[in-house]
């Protein structure tokens, strides 16, 4: 497996996003995810990413049973902030009181001494992003965690937080249908030294090619619910996926390897966390390491899914609200 560095932290090329297992994206099978973690690990992928809002908490559960014994062969990343309330709500917090609690909570469930990246999942507006750094910087100086991380945040907030202690990572959305990112914030990121994250570089698997309708969905899938998959923008957006599918047949690998390794392509400072929870869909996505793009093809792909041609927000208003903060 090729390797790549954030910050100071060194990881494999491609993660393993681990969020789809427990929740999300419709049923999960918890012996076929177990499963599907330690394949990841056999093909050399370090990072697993998870979070505790997740399932909420039986994600962390799971990849923690799944690393017993392997615990060296991962850089284990996690997050806290998004704070999920019994009637299905959620808000966002980062009281330093919460930090200590929820890193205490998250080395449980995981069953490890140590957390390798902890983000801050989103920012919490009511709170100064340096007290929840504070609180955050002590985690590291009693070596319950490593490195650090932000989630979503924007390039101001990256800039304070920083000051406080250097952060490691930033984690964004970021894919050929996804391209805020490239507005200001892989500047700040690389003028600061922070290597990027890049989650669902599949589009939430618009870029697989296997979505054909949205009525295809679980009930409990959030898609359901997400701009981009709803009514006429999906059709446009499938539209564009037919030209993706296209120029990856061309070139020899699927949608997703092509989309992926668009995502590679970006900087030697990014790594592309691709969730599944199948080994089938993992083992296609890894290969995507392989795929070499050239700077024609590149300039191709951006032809056929230009940044500006994607049809409806990456989150319904409610979740929005929380990104870029």
């Amino acid at each position: 497996m090729r390797q790549r560095t954030l910050g100071s932290l060194h990881t494999s090329a491609v993660g393993l996003g681990c969020m789809g297992m427990s929740e999300f994206y419709g049923p999960g099978d918890d012996a076929e995810s177990i499963a599907t973690i330690h394949r990841a690990l056999d093909l050399g992928i370090t990072m697993l990413d998870t979070a505790d809002m997740y399932g909420p908490f039986t994600n962390e559960e799971l990849v923690g049973r799944a690393i017993a014994g392997r615990r060296d062969d991962v850089v284990l990343a996690t997050k806290f902030g998004i704070e999920r309330t019994p009637d299905g709500g959620r808000g966002v917090n980062g009281r330093p009181d919460y930090v200590r609690a929820c890193c205490d909570a998250s080395l449980r469930r995981l069953g490890v001494e140590h957390i390798d990246l902890y983000y801050q999942h989103r920012v919490d507006p009511s709170v100064p992003v340096e007290e929840t750094w504070g609180a955050l910087a002590e985690l590291v100086t009693a070596g319950k965690v490593r490195h650090l991380g932000i989630s979503e945040a924007a390039p101001e907030t990256v800039r304070r937080a920083h000051a406080v202690h250097p952060i490691t990572a930033g984690q964004y959305e970021y894919s050929l249908f996804s391209r805020d990112p490239e507005d200001a914030l892989l500047e700040t990121l690389r003028e600061l030294g922070i290597g990027l994250v890049a989650y669902s570089p599949l589009g939430r698997g618009l870029l697989s090619g296997a979505i054909t309708s949205g009525e295809e969905f679980a009930a409990d899938d959030f898609r359901r619910t997400n701009p981009r998959f709803q009514g006429e923008n999906l059709d446009h957006n499938l539209a564009l996926v037919t030209k993706v599918r296209e120029l990856a047949e061309a070139k020899g690998v699927t949608p997703s390897q092509l989309a992926i390794a668009w995502v590679l392509a970006q900087g030697e400072d990014v790594v592309p966390i691709a969730g599944t929870k199948r080994r089938t869909y993992l083992e296609e996505n890894t290969a995507a390491v392989e795929v070499a793009l050239t700077a024609g093809e590149l300039r191709t792909l951006e032809e056929a899914a230009p940044r500006s041609a994607v049809a409806g927000e990456r989150y319904a208003p409610d979740r929005s609200a929380t990104v870029n903060r």
